[in-house]
């Protein structure tokens, strides 16, 4: 009886780790069987207030239900009552393992000699009772021996084994000892005598209480059974090593099962893209809901209104592993390394699908990078680099814009991660200030997806405490629904931990104050960057299989490798895709319709043209007004250049020739000093004022031209902007030609050289030349001479002006100055120092005391307008007298020098005028209008560009208009092909 019970208890002790992973259908209905079984009989023990709640045996009892604890309440105070009150238990138990003689006996004397409690007495089970008790525990060993020959013992039975069988023999060994030595001391005062309740009371279960009445040969058979748990430990161990070896042998079967099944599906898809060569290949699921994303990155960078499709957020501490993780998801080191400094720089968004190639191309390219060919591999990784490098602008060390790029290759999971910046927990002096913080902040962006999957990696050689990601994922998703926690380094972990349980805590949950949906432990690498990914993945297996968390159980097979983490994530992303993504396509509906709305009710006669239409149609407009260039007529630029060569050149005419020339008062002197200062002018500044002028000229009339375009009915200046900003930017890039200052330098020179004038017409027009630019002159010196004087006395009356102090001495100054000119009409055009000194003291008789340099100042102004006075009559005079200059008599009667001067200056701005209108419309106009061409082939591709120039709140909302319209066909797309493939 002894040996039954003890095979019962060590049996329902070991069969605890069974229930909790079969290996199969027939050890599960066997446990299942035995579980019910034993659950029966513990029902049966406690009715008859024999077991305890807390007894071991109950305990053994695996997946107990709580529920069932209710139900056995009542038989669980029964026992107790009985047991408190009369501590019956321990005469049935003897009786039934003593083989029920002495129990007999000593309970009929007691029963005898009890008080009068026939109410009691009634409650106890007679002798033929505890017989049949006593056979039913015989026949349960004999049937529980049989079921356990024929139970498969489960290969997991390692997990518990190693652990429980210890701790039992321990147990055992302790309780064995105390029997015996308890057994031989109640044997040397008889052995028909019964253990007290004293001897007993110490014991915690029947079990255990039945070992106390163990006699000599009990110990024996327990030392038996002892062999026999040592027997099946080595039984269990050996097990086990098969096991191991059962396991690896399958799982090479399955790694050729999938390169089989990969190269099929490479033939089938192969097969399937020559079978369509000449129609429209049909995109995969995974590449349309990519395009989805890459539409929402354009249309709202922010992510903060409607991006709210699901995507794998990959996020962790700097260099926790997560690019690692997600090449051995990608099959391919396709990311640049350094050693301890960020190298992610700017969000990264991997498209993953299946193809017959292993191929990896950016959104943005054509080019398909081979990932089967390292040359290729390198070359991806330094674009990579150089792409992160060029989205970080104005110093900054980490960028927003995002990086797209697609792989496809057999056998991969479809799906689209995001590779984020790694949080760092203190900024170098080589980062921009604010760095940390622009991390965290991009991090919770697209955290703050509420579809967003969380691919939380943590770093398993690093302390837990040390961890910066776990704390911020469990603000953004406090409940874990959309979080999966990956242990990367785990090789290096289980090297550095002295207590391997901390891993078993962290994936289970129970060490970081996070919740997730799934944790997993990985091995991405061997601290080498130029291992391969298949050599990566097989180190990860081997480590796997020899590692004590596997065998030992710390850590279960489904949450190891990035194989099995890839199977999850991708499950989890397309149940996400497809509980999501109909919703995103409604709200995408209502947005479109409110835009619209808005559209009708602002520009209801107008077409919604975005950003782009709107730059074609300017373009298309700015063109035909460079056409319109040929159509204007050679008088027409003709006279234009004059006006603006004139406009360059009088202030020098005046300054420079005429009046130095003309104030000598001496023909001879004025004809020789305008030769020589024409000759130098014209050596030298002439020409290039010349070029400027024609360069400012076919500035100025392309521009009358878009002018005249704006009076026209269909004009539309929303392209103002953009057509101004097109034409400065031409202009300034717009270059005459080198040659052409050459060939008006000769030009002009012999133009200047001739003095005579051939005709009375020629004579006539210089003379209105003449009138005309003195007039132009003098308006303008007396502008400066009133200026400096201050209103006279009638405008004092009439604009309610008063003169300043200063203003008042000029015009005191300017009153004796031209006292001094009409007494002598023909003074030289400097005082002399007399003169200087007579008009101070008349001043300072008049009260008003300057010096000498004050009065020079105002007489440059006063006889300047007396000398233009003067030329103006003079050329009032002159009308009348080319015959006196045709028969040289003009110096005798009036001086005309100055006519000739002027119709020598006349000439040369015809003739450099009809040059340059010849070199414009031949050659000119052409080269301005492919500038033009090109500047606005540069602006096309600038984005940029076209928002600065094309703005408005009628570009913004057909812009929004045009996109919501696109993503919302592109989403209603996908989900037509999602409901296909379902």
């Amino acid at each position: 009886m002894i040996s039954t019970v003890n095979k019962f208890k060590k049996a329902g002790m070991s069969l605890r780790p069974m229930v909790s992973s079969s290996t199969g259908p027939s050890s599960t209905s066997q446990i299942l069987k035995y579980r019910n079984y034993q659950t029966m009989t513990g029902q049966y023990y406690r009715h008859r207030g024999i077991l305890s709640r807390h007894s071991p045996l109950n305990r053994s009892i695996p997946f107990q239900n709580p529920a069932i604890y209710q139900t056995r309440n009542v038989g669980f105070m029964v026992g107790r009552i009985i047991r408190g009150v009369l501590k019956i238990r321990y005469l049935l138990i003897g009786g039934a393992v003593g083989g029920g003689i002495s129990l007999q006996r000593s309970y009929e004397e007691w029963r005898d000699s009890l008080p009068d409690s026939k109410w009691i007495k009634d409650l106890f089970p007679s002798t033929e009772k505890v017989d049949s008790f006593r056979g039913s525990l015989m026949d349960l060993s004999s049937k529980f021996r049989d079921s356990l020959e024929g139970l498969d013992i489960d290969p997991r039975l390692k997990v518990f084994g190693d652990r429980k069988i210890s701790e039992l023999r321990a147990w055992f060994d302790n309780r064995l000892e105390d029997a015996i030595k308890a057994a031989e001391d109640e044997g040397k005062e008889g052995n028909d005598k019964v253990i007290t309740q004293d001897s007993v009371s110490d014991v915690a279960s029947p079990v255990v209480l039945a070992e106390s009445f163990v006699t000599p040969t009990g110990a024996e058979k327990h030392a038996e059974e002892r062999k026999k748990a040592e027997s099946m430990q080595q039984k269990i161990d050996k097990m086990q090593e098969e096991l191991m070896k059962v396991q690896l042998k399958y799982q090479k079967e399955l790694e050729k099962l999938e390169r089989d099944n990969k190269e099929l599906r490479k033939q089938l898809l192969l097969k399937g893209h020559s079978g369509s060569t000449n129609r429209k290949i049909k995109k995969s699921l995974i590449d349309m809901y990519s395009e989805v994303l890459d539409e929402l990155c354009d249309y709202d960078v922010g992510y903060s209104t409607h991006d709210h499709l699901p995507r794998v957020v990959v996020v962790g501490d700097q260099s926790s592993g997560k690019t690692s993780v997600l090449e051995m998801i990608a099959q391919a080191r396709i990311f640049p390394r350094g050693a301890g400094e960020m190298m992610t720089r700017a969000p990264v968004k991997v498209t993953l699908s299946e193809g017959p190639y292993h191929i990896a191309q950016f959104k943005d390219s054509s080019r398909e990078f081979d990932l089967s060919k390292e040359s290729d591999l390198s070359d991806l990784r330094k674009e990579v680099e150089l792409r992160m490098l060029n989205s970080v602008k104005h110093g900054k060390t980490v960028s927003s814009e995002v990086i797209s790029m697609t792989v496809k290759g057999p056998g991969l999971q479809r799906m689209v991660l995001v590779d984020l910046p790694g949080i760092i927990s203190t900024q170098t002096t080589e980062m921009e200030s604010g760095t940390r913080e622009a991390i965290r902040q991009m991090t919770q962006t697209y955290m703050s997806n509420p579809n967003a999957i969380i691919l939380c990696i943590q770093d398993g050689a690093v302390d837990a405490e040390r961890s910066n990601v776990t704390d911020l994922v469990a603000q953004m998703d406090p409940q874990g629904k959309r979080t999966i926690f990956v242990l990367t380094k785990v090789d290096l972990a289980e090297e550095n931990l002295t207590k391997p349980d901390r891993i078993r805590k962290i994936l289970s949950g129970k060490l970081f104050p996070m919740r997730a949906l799934g944790y997993f432990a990985v091995v991405t690498g061997r601290g080498n960057k130029d291992d391969s990914i298949a050599t990566i993945k097989q180190y990860e297996e081997n480590f796997f299989s020899t590692s004590k968390l596997f065998k030992e159980g710390l850590v279960p097979s489904t949450q190891v490798t990035t194989k099995n983490l890839s199977l999850a994530v991708s499950e989890c992303f397309w149940k996400m895709v497809r509980e999501t993504v109909e919703q995103q396509a409604d709200a995408f509906k209502a947005t479109r319709f409110n835009l619209e709305t808005e559209w009708k009710n602002n520009f209801p006669r107008l077409r919604e043209l975005d950003r782009n239409e709107l730059f074609e149609k300017a373009r298309g407009e700015i063109l035909d007004e460079v056409v319109n260039l040929s159509l204007v007529s050679p008088k027409e630029w003709e006279e234009a250049l004059m006006k603006k060569l004139w406009e360059k050149v009088a202030t020098h005419v005046f300054e420079n020739l005429y009046l130095p020339a003309a104030q000598s008062n001496s023909s001879g002197t004025f004809n020789t000093t305008i030769d020589i200062r024409l000759k130098q002018w014209a050596d030298q500044q002439l020409p290039r004022k010349s070029v400027e002028c024609a360069w400012e000229t076919l500035k100025e009339e392309f521009n009358r031209l878009v002018e005249k375009a704006k009076l026209s009915k269909d004009h539309d200046n929303i392209f103002d902007q953009l057509k101004a900003a097109v034409v400065d930017e031409s202009m300034r890039k717009h270059q005459w030609e080198d040659k052409a200052a050459e060939v008006l330098r000769v030009i002009q020179l012999n133009t200047l050289e001739d003095r005579s004038v051939h005709d009375k017409q020629q004579w006539d027009s210089a003379v209105q030349f003449v009138e005309r630019s003195v007039k132009e002159k003098l308006q303008v010196t007396e502008e400066n001479l009133n200026n400096l004087v201050g209103p006279s006395r009638t405008q004092q009356w009439l604009q309610w002006t008063n003169a300043t102090s200063e203003q008042k001495e000029h015009a005191a100054v300017k009153n004796e100055l031209e006292r001094l000119l009409f007494s002598e009409r023909n003074h030289p055009p400097t005082l002399s120092y007399e003169e200087l000194t007579a008009a101070r003291r008349n001043m300072q008789t008049n009260g008003v005391d300057v010096d000498n340099e004050f009065i020079r100042q105002t007489w440059h102004h006063v006889y300047r307008r007396h000398f233009l006075r003067k030329s103006l009559s003079r050329a009032y005079e002159c009308r009348k007298g080319f015959w006196m200059y045709h028969q040289g008599l003009e110096n005798e009667v009036v001086d005309c020098n100055d006519v000739v001067l002027f119709w020598r200056i006349q000439q040369m701005l015809k003739v450099t005028a009809n040059a340059l209108r010849q070199q414009i419309m031949n050659r000119e106009a052409r080269r301005f209008e492919k500038e033009i061409k090109e500047v606005l082939e540069v602006y096309s591709q600038d984005r940029e560009k076209k928002e600065q120039l094309l703005t408005g709140r009628r570009v913004q909302l057909a812009e929004e208009l045009k996109r919501v319209r696109q993503i919302q066909e592109k989403l209603e797309e996908f989900i037509k092909s999602l409901n296909a493939e379902k």
